[in-house]
């Protein structure tokens, strides 16, 4: 595991709504997300970067495909950690 993921891990309460202002999504919602990619296999990249923007798009945020892929990416390479999913979801979002 990276310094990076480590210490976004280290950085994380245990509210509903994780650490610091920048948090964006529930737990909740992060645990249905990681399940629904989770049981897709996440062996498709491309479909779960659909998901990761189906996620976002619904929440109101605009998001790039390619971002979304490259966070895909690395999402799978975590296990699809939570924090890791949350990490890089709230890097993804972009205000509308």
């Amino acid at each position: 595991m990276t310094a990076m993921f480590e210490k976004t891990m280290n950085d994380r309460s245990g509210n509903d709504r994780a650490g610091n202002d920048k948090d964006r999504f529930t737990a909740t919602e992060l645990a249905a997300l990681r399940s629904d990619l989770l049981q897709g296999g996440m062996i498709d990249s491309y479909e779960a970067a659909e998901l990761l923007q189906v996620f976002l798009m619904g929440r109101g945020y605009g998001v790039s495909p390619k971002a979304a892929l490259d966070a895909a990416g690395r999402v799978e390479m975590a296990g699809c950690a939570l924090p890791v999913l949350q990490y890089e979801l709230e890097n993804l979002a972009l205000v509308m």
